[in-house]
């Protein structure tokens, strides 16, 4: 069965092999990996589903644009009704062995599709920490134990931007529970409002928190529902259908 408040993880769908053209964007609004469904709830707001941008300049600009990401190893940390919690970027020769234990627990593998080998972990981690520069891989820490794996990233630099109407500075999360004492029973709610409220806070530029928690993964998604998150959209990523979930600033005292 699975637990009733988070599952394991909410890993991120595998990037495709190619950024490609961009759709053409007049009349109905498609993605290049399916049927487009999400609707913009504010249409006067900027959003970035119309730019053609070649993707070697967003790549450029990912690497310039690492305010948020850069920082958060400053963020310190912060109360939550579970405990004190913290974000600590990953460090490969440090943290390899806890993360590749997590990726090798049957609940998180099942969304996150790591398990294997220690390299595959590793592989993995490098990839964001020597990427870009648009993702930043993290311990959460709650009262001194790391116990979660986190991935912060400029959501409008990544190919996510193409399934929804994207606006500058969106940020995105995944995550995953460590240890199965520590799901349900509401610790992943906890988090993850605190999560959503440290970015919301430490990076004003930031107008929603995002995330695409698989639609499978039912426990997730209500614990996002619980944290203050609304249902947007489902969107068609690579190797999943995916719930997008949104954080918005202006509603973030009212949900």
């Amino acid at each position: 069965m699975p637990p009733t408040d988070l599952t394991a993880g909410t890993g991120p769908a595998p990037a495709p092999p190619s950024a490609g053209p961009r759709p053409d964007t007049r009349g109905p609004r498609h993605s290049p990996f399916g049927p487009f469904t999400a609707e913009d709830d504010d249409p006067g707001a900027e959003d970035t589903l119309d730019l053609r941008l070649p993707a070697e300049f967003l790549a450029l600009r990912a690497g310039v644009t690492t305010g948020l990401l850069g920082r958060i190893a400053t963020w310190g940390a912060v109360p939550t009704p579970v405990g004190s919690f913290r974000l600590v970027p990953v460090r490969v020769d440090r943290d390899l062995p806890l993360v590749h234990r997590w990726m090798n627990d049957p609940a998180v593998a099942a969304f996150w599709e790591l398990a294997g080998p220690p390299h595959r972990t590793e592989d993995h981690l490098r990839a964001q920490l020597h990427g870009d520069g648009h993702c930043v891989p993290c311990l959460g820490v709650l009262d001194g134990t790391p116990m979660s794996y986190w991935e912060l990233y400029r959501a409008d630099l990544d190919p996510l931007a193409r399934s929804y109407p994207a606006r500058p500075h969106d940020t995105g999360i995944h995550l995953l529970i460590g240890d199965a004492a520590d799901r349900g029973r509401g610790v992943g709610t906890a988090l993850l409002g605190a999560v959503a409220d440290l970015i919301l806070d430490r990076y004003p530029a930031c107008p929603r928190v995002v995330a695409e928690p698989d639609l499978r993964n039912t426990p997730s998604v209500a614990a996002f529902l619980r944290a203050g998150f609304r249902f947007a959209a489902e969107i068609d990523l690579p190797g999943k259908r995916a719930a997008l979930m949104i954080r918005d600033r202006v509603l973030r005292d009212v949900l």
